[in-house]
């Protein structure tokens, strides 16, 4: 329907349709590409992560193409069109792949004690608040639990290549608490993904949002039977393919099993009535040096980053940003700002705790606490999901806070990512 309207103003406008949308798609994908690796820049020198700048250059190019799209709206379609939106999907599955691929699964079982109940409080708490406040202050109808639910889960989120990255940044990445943060940061992520997944495959069973033991009983049995098929076959299947990899003489052999294995992990997730997004983020944790040989692992590791980072993921923080509502968000600040200090609240109590009772001093607890605070490129990915199962588009006409939730949550995503590492800078001492 969206592009049958496209079409019909174009050709009012005097300007092609259909025929040249892969030319004007094309285009878009220049100009973001341009200004995303533009503003990536700037936030890396900024001691930023990159994802802060292109997701800051998605909101800067929908201002300008809504502000100007009468101008060139070819442009403007293009940039709301279906292709674009399925390279944006493609960005978000190749995100997830991305990072599974730089986890690997033996270190759940290399995990201590204390890293697992660091990762539970921050679980936990998070989950609690998040729940809550939605209770609070969302307006009651069949889909308030789901978002409730949703609420909690997105607060509970770590997101692990930020930890990593800002910990790199300091260079205490396998001291105490950098080892103890990225360990519980994976089990945390893992956690809240399946809860996610229950999540939506229980929105997605009936359309109705609503939940009952006996409604979740199925989605519960099905997302178990995915992980009891797919872990089994990751951890002693995949290996026993990769042995192979190396007698395989047509090119890129190992890029291409590996996209593979994801695409059938995440249809499987689909067929389960997961998400595909849970597919692939499975399939890249069995992706490890242990399962090829390290060079193998490297070069494809490299492909992977190469046209993920520099060509998907830019459309998928673009897509993000055209999707960032400020006039939403200006109509709830309160909502805004509870939201955001509960994120960076809860994840420092839930984890911090934990660490203590575990052993940690109370200097090395709060430094855990805050390097669980990071949100990032999975936080947004469960939001985009939650956006397309319509979660925030219920009821049917939905007050200002549902209508604010997803650019609330993006805006709670880059504040955390942004505070995080200049907290821990000014915490640590060398």
């Amino acid at each position: 329907m969206r592009s049958l309207l496209a079409d019909h103003w174009l050709r009012l406008h005097g300007a092609p349709a259909r025929e040249d949308n892969a030319l004007n798609v094309l285009l878009i994908i220049l100009i973001l590409l341009v200004i995303t690796r533009t503003f990536g820049e700037l936030a890396e020198r900024a001691n930023l992560p990159a994802m802060v700048g292109e997701i800051m250059a998605g909101i800067f190019l929908g201002f300008l193409l809504q502000r100007f799209q009468g101008y060139a709206p070819a442009i403007w379609f293009a940039a709301n069109g279906e292709l674009f939106a399925g390279l944006a999907d493609l960005g978000m599955f190749f995100l997830m792949l991305l990072a599974g691929i730089r986890m690997e699964p033996l270190d759940f079982a290399k995990s201590s004690r204390s890293a697992i109940l660091i990762a539970i409080g921050g679980m936990l708490v998070p989950v609690g608040a998040g729940f809550g406040l939605g209770i609070l202050v969302l307006p009651d109808s069949s889909f308030k639990l789901a978002q409730c639910l949703f609420l909690g889960v997105a607060l509970a989120i770590t997101a692990v290549p930020v930890a990593v990255r800002i910990f790199m940044d300091l260079g205490v990445l396998e001291s105490k608490v950098g080892k103890a943060v990225i360990a519980a940061a994976i089990w945390d992520d893992v956690l809240s993904l399946f809860l996610m997944a229950l999540l939506l495959a229980a929105i997605g069973n009936d359309g109705t949002g609503t939940f009952s033991f006996g409604h979740l009983l199925p989605v519960v049995g099905k997302a178990l039977l995915f992980f009891l098929v797919t872990i089994p076959v990751g951890l002693y299947v995949f290996p026993l393919i990769g042995q192979y990899f190396k007698h395989l003489s047509f090119p890129e052999v190992d890029f291409s099993m590996l996209l593979v294995g994801a695409i059938t992990y995440g249809v499987f997730a689909e067929y389960m009535e997961l998400h595909i997004i849970i597919g692939a983020f499975l399939a890249g944790m069995f992706f490890h040096p242990k399962m090829v040989d390290i060079e193998i692992y490297g070069r494809v590791e490299q492909q992977m980053s190469g046209l993920t980072r520099g060509f998907l993921a830019p459309i998928f923080f673009v897509s993000v940003g055209f999707h960032l509502d400020f006039s939403t968000v200006a109509q709830v600040p309160a909502f805004v700002i509870a939201l955001t200090l509960l994120a960076l609240a809860s994840k420092v109590i839930g984890s911090g705790f934990p660490a203590y009772w575990a052993g940690f001093s109370k200097r090395e607890s709060v430094l855990v606490g805050v390097g669980m605070s990071g949100r990032g490129a999975v936080e947004l990915i469960i939001a985009g999901v939650a956006l397309e199962a319509g979660l925030f588009s219920q009821p049917t006409q939905p007050d200002a806070i549902v209508q604010s939730l997803f650019s609330s949550i993006v805006v709670m995503a880059i504040v955390t990512t942004v505070v995080t590492p200049i907290v821990l800078r000014l915490l640590w001492k060398p």
